[in-house]
């Protein structure tokens, strides 16, 4: 099984930060990192990334790259945000697909959904469809999990950390991992 994953945006994206400072790509970096470590102890699966610490990449370079090496899934990680950029009182995980509700997406979407609640102990603010680039185009099965909002001044705390990102990371692979194994999965 070959894994993409995207942590979302780069350093440089602007307006991607907490009110206190912390860089979005920040998060999804680590997170992206964790989940490899894990993933990698498993025979058969192979873990790439779309992103890099030197360059915000675009997003068609990052769905090429998925498409080109045939890619089984998509994961973009990302950190949440509401309102004008400043504090407020959202809340809670959401995992995203394309409009179209691809099968085996929204089957991933769930999986990761409703795992990531479990574990983190948020608000499971569902799983939704968006017309997102990534979700669109990508050949494979795509889904885009938002771990949380920087918005918030908990759950901010919790993407600052290390043992959130590392239960997140978790999250992630279990799910891929259930998904994979799933008889219902068919190879696109």
């Amino acid at each position: 099984m070959k894994i993409m994953l995207d942590a979302g945006h780069g350093y440089q994206t602007p307006g991607k930060r907490s009110p206190d400072g912390m860089k979005e790509y920040e998060f999804n970096r680590a997170v992206a990192a964790y989940s490899k470590l894990l993933l990698d102890k498993y025979n058969g699966v192979e873990v790439y990334f779309t992103h890099s610490d030197t360059e915000d990449v675009p997003l068609f370079k990052r769905i090429g790259r998925a498409n080109a090496i045939g890619a089984d899934v998509f994961i973009s990680i990302h950190a949440n945000a509401f309102g004008d950029g400043s504090w407020n009182k959202a809340c809670g995980i959401e995992t995203f697909v394309h409009t179209s509700k691809p099968k085996l997406a929204l089957a991933l979407a769930n999986s990761i959904q409703s795992t990531m609640a479990a574990m983190t102990g948020l608000p499971d603010r569902g799983v939704k469809t968006a017309n997102f680039q990534v979700l669109r185009q990508t050949k494979c099965p795509a889904v885009l999990v938002e771990c949380g909002f920087m918005t918030n001044q908990q759950e901010a705390k919790l993407l600052q950390s290390d043992n959130y990102r590392k239960l997140c990371a978790k999250a992630i692979t279990t799910s891929i991992l259930l998904w994979g194994q799933s008889p219902a999965k068919v190879k696109h």
